[in-house]
């Protein structure tokens, strides 16, 4: 595998650690356009994006950029028209960054929590947790699965070795 990879997961949370409403979409009150583009600057300069399926479908391409999607569908690690995809179950991690990223590079995590997961267990290099204050979505999909037995998403990513270097106030207006 690369050793020069940097992945960097980037989400934005309630205040509850959730990604996505009980319905599994997410809601007008996790949208931001502050984060919005923090989020955009990360794709467009990313070599990689990652998403999982159902992520994949519902966000249009909109920087062409070459796109992983993890999926159950795939035959390990195929490449299709609209980018990459990859069974995790099928092919390792270290395949694919060797096929797609021979000499490394960029790659930004956008989710969703299987996804979020399985790059807790590959590792990553930063994450950009956004928080949309006064924000609750009760039966919601958390950021990571441990979120769901009631570990906060921060210390998530500190067992992980990821500790928060600063707050950042992205949108203060909308307590973002």
């Amino acid at each position: 595998m690369p050793g020069n990879l940097d992945i960097t997961g980037y989400a934005i949370v309630s205040d509850d650690d959730k990604i996505a409403g009980a319905d599994g979409l997410t809601p007008a009150s996790l949208r931001n356009e502050k984060d919005w583009e923090l989020y955009q600057r990360a794709q467009e300069l990313a070599n990689l994006v990652v998403f999982a399926r159902r992520s994949h479908e519902l966000e249009p391409n909109i920087h062409k950029s070459l796109r992983l999607v993890v999926s159950r569908e795939a035959d390990g690690l195929e490449r299709r028209p609209d980018g990459w995809w990859w069974d995790p179950r099928r092919t390792t991690w270290e395949e694919v960054a060797a096929r797609v990223l021979p000499t490394g590079g960029v790659v930004a995590v956008g989710g969703g929590q299987v996804v979020f997961d399985l790059f807790l267990m590959i590792g990553f290099s930063g994450f950009h947790l956004s928080r949309a204050r006064g924000v609750k979505l009760p039966g919601g999909r958390s950021v990571f699965s441990a979120c769901d037995a009631g570990v906060p998403a921060a210390t998530v990513l500190e067992q992980r070795g990821l500790n928060l270097s600063k707050t950042i106030p992205l949108d203060p207006a909308h307590e973002i």
